[in-house]
């Protein structure tokens, strides 16, 4: 049973858990749990995604009740007329706001793309960065003494894959959690320390205009109980209470 965070005749937005695929792909031919096929399910009636979110990333995700409403709301995407906001634990102190623009080379899949003929283009990113809190921990994971951590607030311009796991990994301070773009030896020592092993990356916010009755929409997805319990053991909560992410309970 998928989390419905908005719903009305129009369009529906769920809190997609991490590591559930948007919809099926041959890609993933083992794969036999979607979000799309369980929603449509859940309420009955056909879905339309409009937009993805990684397999690893959780968060808000919406989809459309027509192929209208879909073709609307997929021109509120193109033309970056909604607001994106991403929040994410990384690696090391990041301390100062800043605006990554980073171009980033064309991601090809190795599957699907494997028989392209072109080569991969250096598209434009642009990615919004706010520091929310740090964390020193008494425990060696690196090379270190100690280890450091960051909750950072994330803010896309433009959609590329991969871009804000890339963006980070760009800056030295990659996603916990990354398995393709991040440190691997941080990912296992959150994991061993700390008992969470997940992507710790989140779509918490998705605001736009509604694309019938053009009024602004705010879409909030609340963290899940790793998210939570990480926060908690970093000693984060008063700060993530001021973000006004509403939370799930680490104990339900």
């Amino acid at each position: 049973m998928l989390e419905i965070i908005y719903h009305d005749e129009y369009m529906v937005a769920v809190n997609k858990p991490a590591g559930m695929l948007v919809h099926r792909s041959w890609l993933d031919s083992k794969e036999t749990v979607f979000v799309m096929q369980t929603l449509r399910d859940q309420i009955g009636q056909h879905v339309y995604p409009i937009h993805r979110l990684d397999r690893p990333t959780s968060g808000v995700l919406l989809f459309a009740l027509s192929s209208d409403v879909a073709r609307r709301l997929a021109g509120q995407f193109e033309s970056h007329q909604l607001k994106k906001v991403y929040h994410a634990i990384v690696r090391g102190y990041l301390t100062e706001q800043q605006t990554i623009d980073y171009p980033l080379l064309e991601e090809l899949d190795k599957i699907a793309d494997k028989h392209a003929t072109r080569e991969p283009v250096l598209q434009e990113c642009v990615t919004h960065c706010r520091p929310i809190a740090t964390v020193e921990c008494p425990i060696a994971i690196g090379r270190y003494a100690t280890s450091r951590f960051s909750l950072v607030e994330l803010e896309p311009e433009t959609g590329r894959k991969h871009q804000l796991r890339r963006h980070m990994s760009h800056l030295r301070h990659p996603i916990i959690g990354d398995s393709k773009h991040g440190d691997l030896r941080q990912n296992r020592g959150v994991s061993s320390h700390f008992s969470v092993s997940r992507l710790m990356l989140h779509a918490s916010f998705l605001n736009l205009s509604h694309p019938i009755t053009e009024q602004s929409i705010s879409l909030v997805a609340p963290w899940d109980a790793q998210w939570i319990s990480l926060i908690e053991q970093f000693g984060w909560s008063d700060d993530v209470a001021r973000l006004g992410v509403q939370v799930i309970n680490s104990h339900d």
